[in-house]
């Protein structure tokens, strides 16, 4: 059996200790410095600017927040275009309840009537089923008869 030997230790990738990760902090450390004051001094004059157009901006802010309130409140799902829709959905179909209930009411009176006052029963016997008292005559109307188109043997066009 040949023993396995490992010829090359280099290849081996080896941990940095401690003390090799802050020794290389430090290095790096001014570097770090010069590109942190460069950054700043980039950004300063922008941050100045906004530092004096805060209220502006502010209010800039304020605005768009209430105008996309009251475009929500106007339009949205719930809004008040869709409000005064439903408004006047109800409206209508209010209307048409009582109008309704108001025939419900009349043909309950006309069953009642029916159902107890001789003069009722009388004038529904007499319109719908053309009753007549002894001696009485009832006049039917003739129905006017459609008159038949002429027949042609001519092709239309």
């Amino acid at each position: 059996m040949k023993a396995f030997r490992v010829k090359h230790f280099s290849k081996i990738a080896r941990f940095p200790s401690p003390e090799d990760r802050l020794r290389a902090m430090v290095e790096r450390a001014p570097q770090a410095e010069a590109f942190a004051a460069s950054w700043i001094e980039r950004v300063r004059p922008m941050a100045i600017r906004i530092y004096i157009l805060r209220r502006r901006i502010a209010t800039i802010g304020v605005t768009v927040l209430a105008a996309s309130l009251f475009v929500h409140v106007m339009f949205g799902a719930n809004g008040m275009v869709v409000y005064k829709q439903k408004r006047a959905e109800y409206e209508a179909l209010h209307k048409q309840i009582v109008q309704v209930q108001q025939e419900n009411d009349r043909y309950t009176l006309q069953i009642r009537g029916l159902k107890s006052d001789q003069k009722s029963i009388e004038k529904e016997a007499r319109e719908q089923l053309g009753y007549a008292k002894p001696g009485e005559y009832v006049y039917v109307a003739p129905v006017a008869a459609k008159p038949v188109p002429p027949m042609t043997h001519s092709a239309k066009k």
